[in-house]
C-alpha cells in the first residue's frame, strides 16, 4: 500500500476542494458572521504565511486563549499544516497554572481573545518564552495594552498570502497539537497529539455507531476549544464538511437555545452542566429543537434524570460518552446494539446511562485487586486503555511513569464492565468511597439524588469516621421553588430503595452551588474543605 501521511492540512485541503460552499457560522465579541469553507482555507492559508513572517518554525508552540470561533478553528489548522503544534490553553485556569503551562510548552506566540487580554497583561513579566502576541478582536483599532509586541490577527491577514501551501513534508507522527490536564491535584500535565492520531480519532467520529458526524449535520461545539480540541469535532466536522456552529465567548443557555433554533443544529456536544443549564432554558422558554439527532455528553457521569427529560419530554437523543485529555478523547460510547432494542424502557435507560462500549481501535483492560475483572457489571476495576490515539507519556514530565506502564495508559478511573463489554464509571480511584472495608460508588449515588424532581445537582464526597473509615456525604443544590419543600429525611427515604443501607449517606448539606472545576466538573477537592469546615473536621 502507498505510504501516504495521514496530516491535520490535508483535512482542510479536502473541505476547500469538496465542501468549499458550506458554511462555519460564528459568533464572536461584537457580531455573528458567516464564513464558507474557501474563504476558512484562504484566511487559514494567510495566517499560515504570517506565522512563517514573525519567526514561527516547525516545531514551535503556538499557544490560544481564545473561545471556539472561527478564529480558533483558523489557527487549528494554519499551525499544524505549516508543522508547528496548536497549544491551546484553557482560559478557566488560576494565573498561576496558565503562566506553568505556557512556560512549560515554551509557546513562542500567544493568540488572544480580547476579553482575555488583562488575564495575560497580569502574567506578562512572568513568560519566559513567548515573542509574540497577536489579539484576536472585531475592532479596528488595537486597545491599550502594555503586551508588546501587540498584533491585530485581522490586520495580519491583510498582509499574508492567500496562495500558501500546507507543508507536504509533515511525518504523521510528529506532534500536530497538545493539550494540559485542567489538574485538580498538582501542576498540570501536558499531553502531545500527533498528526496520526488527530485524523484516526477524527474517522472515529464519523462512524454510525460512534457520533455519525457527516456533510448533512449542522454541529454546535459547545464543549470549549481549549478542552481537548472541543473533543476534535472541530477537526472532523472541517473534515466531512459539515456546517459548524460556533457560539462564541460566554454563550449562555438561551444563546444556544435560540442557535439550535435558528441554524437547525443536529449534533452538539458538552457536559453535563451545560445540559443542566440548558435544560433549565428549554423548561422556561419556547424553542423549537426538533432539527436535534444527538446531544453528546461527556466529562463526567450524566444522571438518568437528565437522560429522560431530554428524550421523554424533548424528544432530543442524549448520547453518553467517554474520553481524556489524554485520550484525544473519545473513547467509548453509549449506543444500543440491534438486539437490544427489544429490552424494557427502564432496561434502555439504564444501559445507556452507561459509558458504553469501546469505538474501533481502541483496547483495553480493567484491572481489579486479583487481576481482570469479570464481565458482570458488578467487580470493579481501574480502566487501562492503548490505542492509536491514546497517549503514551506526559509532556516532559516525571508523572508518566505512573500513569503510562507496559503499553498501557491508566486512567484512574474505576468502572465495571457488563457481558455485551459496556462500561460504567463507578468512580475515580480517588474518589470511592470506603465505608467498614466495603466500596461505595459517589457516582451512583449522585445520579440517583439527581433523578429526584427536586434536585439540580449533587455532589457526594466521604468524610472521616471513627468507626467506619469513611462515611458519605451528599451535598445538594435544589431547583427554584423547592428550597422550603424538600428537606434531608424525603431524599434518604428517595435513596433508600435503590441501595445497601451502608450507601445511604450519613447527611445531606443544601448549598447554593457546587463548586466546578475550569471545564464544568465537580471540584471535589474544593468542596471537602467546604464539608470538613461544616462539621469542625480538624485532619
Amino acid at each position: 500500500m502507498m505510504q501516504v501521511p495521514l496530516t491535520v492540512g490535508s483535512m482542510l485541503e479536502h473541505a476547500e476542494k469538496f465542501f468549499s460552499k458550506k458554511q462555519v457560522i460564528s459568533q464572536t465579541h461584537d457580531k455573528l458572521q458567516t464564513f464558507t469553507y474557501a474563504e476558512i482555507g484562504q484566511r487559514t492559508r494567510r495566517l499560515m504565511s504570517v506565522l512563517e513572517e514573525i519567526g514561527i518554525q516547525k516545531g514551535d508552540r503556538v499557544g490560544t486563549l481564545a473561545w471556539n470561533h472561527h478564529r480558533h478553528l483558523e489557527i487549528y489548522f494554519a499551525a499544524p499544516g505549516m508543522g508547528a503544534v496548536l497549544h491551546t490553553i484553557n482560559i478557566r485556569l488560576s494565573p498561576e497554572h496558565i503562566i506553568y503551562i505556557i512556560n512549560h510548552a515554551e509557546d513562542k506566540v500567544l493568540f488572544i481573545d480580547e476579553d482575555v487580554l488583562p488575564l495575560i497583561e497580569a502574567v506578562q513579566d512572568k513568560l519566559t518564552t513567548v515573542k509574540t502576541f497577536i489579539i484576536m478582536t472585531d475592532k479596528s483599532e488595537l486597545p491599550e495594552s502594555k503586551l508588546k509586541p501587540l498584533f491585530s490577527y485581522e490586520e495580519l491577514l491583510h498582509t499574508g498570502d492567500p496562495t500558501y501551501s500546507f507543508a507536504s513534508d509533515i511525518d504523521e507522527n510528529q506532534p500536530a497539537g497538545m493539550c494540559y490536564t485542567s489538574a485538580t491535584t498538582g501542576k498540570p500535565k501536558g499531553v502531545v497529539y500527533s498528526h496520526r492520531g488527530i485524523v484516526l480519532h477524527s474517522f472515529a467520529l464519523g462512524l454510525k455507531d460512534s457520533a455519525a458526524i457527516s456533510e448533512s449535520d449542522v454541529s454546535m461545539a459547545v464543549v470549549p476549544q481549549f478542552h481537548v480540541n472541543a473533543w476534535g469535532t472541530p477537526f472532523a466536522c472541517t473534515w466531512f464538511g459539515s456546517t459548524q456552529v460556533m457560539p462564541g465567548p460566554r454563550f449562555t443557555p438561551k444563546r444556544l437555545a435560540e442557535f439550535i433554533e435558528k441554524f437547525n443544529v443536529t449534533i452538539t456536544a458538552g457536559v453535563p452542566t451545560i445540559w443542566l443549564g440548558l435544560l433549565r432554558e428549554l423548561d422556561q422558554g419556547d424553542y423549537d429543537t426538533s432539527s436535534l439527532r444527538a446531544v453528546l455528553c461527556g466529562g463526567s457521569a450524566a444522571p438518568k434524570g437528565l437522560i429522560q427529560a431530554f428524550e421523554q419530554k424533548y424528544n432530543i437523543p442524549f448520547v453518553h460518552a467517554y474520553g481524556a485529555t489524554e485520550t484525544t478523547p473519545l473513547v467509548t460510547i453509549s449506543r444500543l446494539k440491534s438486539y437490544q432494542e427489544g429490552l424494557s424502557d427502564e432496561e434502555k435507560l439504564a444501559q445507556r446511562a452507561k459509558q458504553g462500549a469501546l469505538v474501533p481501535g481502541v483496547e483495553m483492560k480493567v484491572l481489579g485487586n486479583d487481576g481482570e475483572v469479570a464481565w458482570n457489571g458488578k467487580e470493579m476495576g481501574e480502566l487501562l486503555l492503548r490505542g492509536p490515539w491514546i497517549a503514551s507519556e506526559y509532556y516532559n514530565d516525571d508523572r508518566s511513569e505512573s500513569a503510562f506502564s507496559e503499553g498501557w495508559f491508566h486512567t484512574g478511573d474505576v468502572v465495571t464492565v457488563d457481558e455485551e463489554g459496556a462500561i460504567k464509571i463507578v468512580d475515580r480511584t480517588k474518589d470511592l468511597i470506603k465505608s467498614g472495608g466495603e466500596w461505595i460508588s459517589s457516582v451512583d449515588l449522585e445520579n440517583a439524588l439527581m433523578a429526584h424532581e427536586s434536585v439540580f445537582e449533587a455532589s457526594v464526597i466521604a468524610i472521616p469516621d471513627a468507626e467506619w473509615q469513611e462515611r458519605p456525604i451528599a451535598c445538594v443544590v435544589l431547583h427554584e421553588g423547592f428550597s422550603n419543600k424538600v428537606g434531608k429525611e424525603e431524599l434518604l427515604d428517595f435513596l433508600r430503595p435503590q441501595f445497601a443501607t451502608f450507601w445511604i449517606p450519613d447527611d445531606v448539606l443544601f448549598l447554593d452551588e457546587i463548586p466546578k472545576t475550569s471545564v464544568g466538573k465537580f471540584l471535589k477537592r474544593q468542596l471537602r474543605v467546604q464539608v470538613k469546615e461544616h462539621y469542625n473536621i480538624q485532619n
